[in-house]
């Protein structure tokens, strides 16, 4: 599919500024801020627990971790399962609805190596 059908089939015709800065800004809403995409990224290279998830992302604090954990669990981006053993076991994992950002990230990480290697040569 070109890009040209790609933007097609997901803008309107005719075309609805103000319907695409609000997509835009949901979508930065819910994925936007320093850690969202690194927590992501984290639980799906298999980090279930708290601590992983917390060590696996350099300069992330715990209070931090904490918070976008939870945000993340409300807009369903993530399950938090807790078994009440002793000690008490709770896991985060990614959601099918999360999994549909897999597409962007990996675009984004892409971009990202692309951009890093740009701003190297110059």
């Amino acid at each position: 599919m070109t890009k040209q059908e790609k933007a097609a089939q997901i803008l309107s015709d005719p075309r609805n500024q103000q319907e695409e800065i609000k997509a835009l800004q949901d979508t930065i809403y819910v994925i936007g801020g320093k850690w969202k995409l690194p927590i992501i990224n984290s639980l799906c290279n298999g980090n279930r627990r708290f601590r992983d998830i917390e060590r696996s992302i350099p300069g992330i604090t715990t209070r931090m971790l904490s918070r976008e954990l939870k945000e993340m669990e409300a807009n369903q981006l993530l399950k938090r399962t807790v078994t009440p053993n002793s000690p008490v076991l709770v896991e985060y994992t990614v959601t099918d609805y999360c999994q549909s950002f897999g597409d962007i990230i990996l675009e984004m990480i892409k971009w990202g190596k692309k951009h890093r290697e740009k701003i190297r040569t110059v």
